[in-house]
């Protein structure tokens, strides 16, 4: 049951952040290989990040200072910003703003239940439309003959959240996406507050929201803030939320969500073009991107940095990677550089 609205509390500004991240070229590094009857068949090249309970980087690979795009990956962070700007959403409905969902039926209704509480109807969405994230799901639908619509996208949890936000603020509706919006400036600000760093760039992501470029590091610190947060805090519930709404955070069958199943107190989100971060409330934290982009590589190198921060790899078997196949037959699979995953502990448990 969600509280009724109350009076937003007003968005204060933290102290300044450090210099934003140089826009460059990354500096990317092999992260994972492509063994197919024991010869590298393919490298995968990207970024890695661990961070120690302490806060300090226990491994990097790659470029993990660059300013890049954390994608949906940044999706918690929006979330903490609208909870700050006075968005009374608790349980599966925050864990919904801060989704990519796949589009099950129970998404769709968590983004109209949204949508209700602020009284705001469907076309209120400006979002891109799209057919279901998830492709059973999107086989379902393109079965019905059903169109491509702004609730079935996988980002309709969070506009509406954020439609809801505005409105409690006496914010302005239709231009809500606009990044001088004060919904956007207030995202921007808590961005910059949980990353320490100054947004380096902003451009337009896929569902049309603004989308704040910062560090791997940065994005791998904000989710440690989430994770390790005091209860009661919008960065707490944020978590909680996550954690005890796994598959509203994804969906049935999807890696993010069988991840913070399988590792107590995970705090985890996946984005587009293989991007992946995780935290525990005791400070550890990964961070991932994939520089091609690759989905294959993403899972398995975040669970090999995972082991890396200290997570049981036994845990982990399940993120090691789907096997190659050869004629029905398994003769390879991806395997973390030995920098990640030095003994192959999490593929061999």
């Amino acid at each position: 049951m969600n509280p009724a609205p109350v009076h937003p509390a007003p968005v204060h500004a933290g102290p300044r952040p450090a210099a934003a991240p140089v826009i460059r070229e990354p500096l990317h590094a092999p992260v994972a290989q492509l063994v197919r009857g024991g010869v590298i068949e393919g490298i995968h090249y990207g970024s890695v990040v661990v961070l120690g309970a302490d806060g300090g980087v226990e491994l990097q690979l790659g470029d993990i200072e660059a300013a890049f795009y954390p994608r949906s990956a940044l999706k918690p962070v929006q979330a903490v910003a609208m909870l700050r700007a006075g968005l009374p959403l608790d349980g599966e409905l925050l864990a919904l703003a801060a989704a990519s969902h796949s589009g099950e039926e129970r998404h769709l209704a968590g983004a109209r239940r949204i949508l209700d509480l602020a009284g705001l109807p469907e076309e209120q969405l400006r979002n891109t439309p799209d057919l279901p994230y998830g492709p059973a799901v999107r086989d379902t639908w393109t079965r019905h003959g059903r169109p491509a619509s702004r609730l079935a996208q996988n980002c309709s949890g969070k506009h509406a959240a954020m439609l809801y936000t505005a409105l409690l603020n006496d914010w302005t509706l239709d231009d809500y996406l606009d990044p001088e919006h004060p919904l956007q400036r207030a995202v921007a600000a808590t961005v910059e507050d949980l990353t320490g760093q100054a947004v380096a760039q902003v451009t337009v992501d896929g569902c049309g929201a603004p989308l704040f470029s910062v560090s791997l590091h940065g994005l791998a610190r904000a989710v440690v803030r989430i994770a390790g947060a005091a209860p009661g805090t919008p960065e707490a519930r944020v978590a909680r939320a996550m954690r005890e709404h796994a598959e509203m955070v994804s969906g049935e069958g999807r890696d993010v969500a069988a991840l913070m199943r399988a590792v107590p107190g995970l705090v985890a989100k996946d984005g587009f073009e293989g991007v992946q971060v995780a935290a525990l409330p005791d400070g550890r934290a990964v961070a991932v991107k994939i520089a091609d982009g690759a989905d294959r590589a993403r899972v398995p190198v975040a669970a090999a940095a995972l082991a890396r921060a200290g997570v049981d790899p036994a845990a982990l078997t399940a993120f090691a990677g789907a096997p190659l196949l050869g004629g029905g037959a398994v003769v390879g699979r991806i395997r973390p550089v030995r920098a990640l995953d030095p003994i192959g502990a999490v593929a061999h448990v």
